[in-house]
């Protein structure tokens, strides 16, 4: 590959690349552009969306709660104000209303218990062993004594040694203040809190003021680290709001918090998610997102390659072509100079030839006279003056050949049938095939349409081609095969007329200057170089088309195109 086949085949690649590029970008970019502002639209609004339902969910939460205490307070505080002390503290009269509160109201409550204000319990209701249990010491007991309300206590062990609480009423008989209590089912509340479950990860849980768990968690929690230590010291600012917050925890993983105080701010509630168990289908719909844009840039990287490899051959195609009609066009400059030479040299060669040609049969008949008759050289002038005819006459058809390639000399329009011009012309040849061992084949069409051109000058294209095979074959022998048929192409109908030998063929080398005048293959002395040049400008003239096909040892393959007119069609 030459230097300039290179810097082409890299041209070609080059504006290959810049148009595979090309489309690629101007495909994908808005494709990831719009892409990627729907992704971020949906990301807002799905995270505004699930951040605005844990709140909600928090809330809801947080109400049902502090309803449960409110409830379950209210039930110790109506019993207390509905029964003296008196009447609490018979057990039988208090097991009964335990068991009227677990029927008609909630079985979340455990016992119930009446002490007085030395802290002794007086009557007890329940399943376990604590009549007459001393809760003087015990930091719920100061605290509901000094209590004007309800007083519900943190979840501690206390004398049973099991998580529970407390809800108690304080309330006076005879000038001495006395105190209902009633424990509630650690397991149930537990239970209340536990189904605040979203997702694989979402948990709830609660602390009191001093960050100790109210309710057993599902992970391993350490309260008096952040966040929850900030919620707890934020008490007063958070009070009444629902807190969400997005942090990494200790492992570098993304939590949301929702927080949110109960009993009047001495419990906090905490709602505890991983982010990527939260925003789960906004994960997926990122995968899926980039799914299709991998898919979408796989299938415009492809078709921007298919397209561009065909754009690029089409390119290269119709520079070929392009290439093809400059060097045809360049040969028919040359032809056509050439043709005005050769008028003028046969116009200048052909009087002289005349002339010589005159002389020496003056000189000829100069000879027959007696004296010369007698002379030693007779023989030898005769031979000269028979050479002189000779090649006289061969400039003579030189120059014939020169005008007729410059269109100078006279031609005849007619009608002309081409199959009837090529029985003649075969006819003609058929002696001389005969000699070479030549067999000629015919393959004509029927019912061809008649075409008007000069006969004598079509006929002079088919003797040449033939000649031209006979020539080819003359030391080997072998077929031409002449056909003729109706062939569509360059805008409309045409005659095809093809002759084909089994010479030894044309070299790739000659083929591109196998129409230059005086441009031959065959010896010296054996032709002229002038006769295709002569059938190639004949067929152009007809407006019609000349192309050989052929390669070393596969013979030679003429076909001629001549176009019909409209009328000619009929």
């Amino acid at each position: 590959m030459g230097p300039v086949q290179e810097k082409s085949n890299g041209h070609y690649h080059a504006l290959r690349r810049n148009i595979l590029l090309t489309i690629i970008i101007v495909s994908i970019t808005p494709m990831i552009l719009v892409s990627i502002s729907i992704l971020y639209q949906f990301n807002v609004s799905y995270r505004e969306k699930v951040e605005a339902h844990l709140k909600t969910l928090v809330k809801k939460h947080k109400q049902n709660i502090d309803s449960f205490l409110k409830e379950k307070s209210g039930d110790i505080a109506s019993l207390a104000k509905t029964f003296t002390f008196a009447e609490m503290s018979d057990e039988s009269f208090l097991k009964d209303r335990l068991a009227v509160l677990q029927q008609e109201y909630d079985p979340a409550f455990v016992d119930l218990g009446v002490i007085n204000a030395r802290g002794v319990q007086m009557a007890y209701a329940g399943p376990f062993n604590l009549g007459k249990a001393v809760y003087s010491s015990a930091e719920w007991f100061k605290k509901a004594m000094e209590s004007d309300k309800v007083y519900v206590s943190d979840v501690f062990l206390g004398i049973r040694g099991l998580p529970h609480f407390i809800v108690a009423v304080r309330d006076n008989w005879n000038g001495e203040p006395w105190i209902l209590r009633a424990t509630i089912d650690f397991v149930a509340f537990n239970d209340l809190v536990e189904n605040i479950r979203i997702g694989e990860t979402g948990f709830a849980f609660i602390l009191n003021s001093e960050g100790e768990f109210q309710t057993k968690p599902l992970h391993n929690i350490i309260p008096s680290k952040e966040p929850y230590a900030g919620f707890l010291k934020n008490e007063a600012e958070l009070q009444d709001k629902i807190t969400l917050i997005e942090r990494e925890d200790a492992s570098g993983i993304d939590e949301i918090y929702v927080a949110a105080f109960l009993k009047g701010g001495r419990w906090l509630l905490v709602y505890q998610q991983r982010a990527a168990d939260a925003f789960t289908d906004l994960r997926n719909a990122f995968r899926v997102t980039l799914a299709i844009i991998l898919l979408g840039s796989i299938g415009i990287i492809s078709m921007a390659y298919i397209h561009s490899k065909k754009m690029v051959s089409r390119i290269v195609r119709m520079d070929k072509e392009k290439q093809i009609m400059n060097t045809q066009i360049v040969e028919t400059g040359k032809l056509a100079s050439i043709g005005e030479l050769a008028a003028g040299i046969a116009h200048e060669i052909n009087n002289p030839v005349a002339i010589m040609v005159e002389e020496a049969g003056w000189i000829e008949d100069l000879l027959s006279e007696e004296d010369i008759k007698e002379s030693e050289n007779l023989e030898e002038f005769k031979r000269a003056l028979q050479q002189i005819h000779v090649q006289g006459k061969r400039c003579k058809e030189i120059t014939h050949k020169l005008l007729s390639f410059a269109r100078k000399s006279g031609s005849t329009v007619q009608d002309v049938q081409i199959n009837e011009l090529l029985r003649e012309v075969i006819s003609l040849s058929e002696q001389r095939a005969k000699y070479s061992n030549v067999v000629i084949n015919k393959s004509l069409e029927e019912n061809l349409p008649t075409i008007r051109v000069s006969e004598s000058e079509l006929q002079q294209v088919f003797l040449n081609l033939i000649n031209n095979a006979l020539d080819a074959m003359e030391k080997t022998g072998g077929n031409i095969a002449i056909s003729t048929k109706i062939v569509s192409g360059h805008g409309g109908q045409n005659i095809q007329i093809q002759v084909a030998d089994e010479g030894t063929g044309i070299p790739e080398s000659d083929l591109i200057r196998i129409f230059d005048p005086f441009y031959t293959t065959k010896p010296v002395g054996k032709g002229t170089g002038l006769g295709l040049s002569i059938c190639y400008g004949i067929v152009k003239q007809l407006g019609g088309d000349i192309e050989v096909k052929s390669a070393i040892g596969e013979g030679a393959r003429f076909i001629i195109r001549i176009p019909l007119d409209e009328e000619e069609k009929k």
